[in-house]
């Protein structure tokens, strides 16, 4: 159950900016100063949902702060 929880808190939404090589992506975080690079999930990429710029989208963050994966499109 921890496990769970410790995602819910790695966990934002964002909106993407700008749309890279290799399903990367440009994404600001709501409520944050500065942008992060995120990459599609494999389900995302599996079941080939697309995403745009301007798309809010939800985010599960590294724990060491690099990059962040994109799970769901909102």
């Amino acid at each position: 159950m921890t496990a769970q929880k410790d995602n819910k808190e790695l966990e934002r939404t964002g909106t993407v900016l700008e749309a890279l090589p290799n399903i990367m992506f440009r994404v600001r975080i709501d409520g944050e100063e500065g942008e992060l690079l995120s990459y599609l999930s494999g389900k995302m990429r599996l079941h080939r949902i697309r995403v745009l710029v301007g798309d809010r989208v939800l985010l599960e963050l590294e724990p060491y702060g690099g990059k962040a994966r994109i799970i769901k499109r909102l």
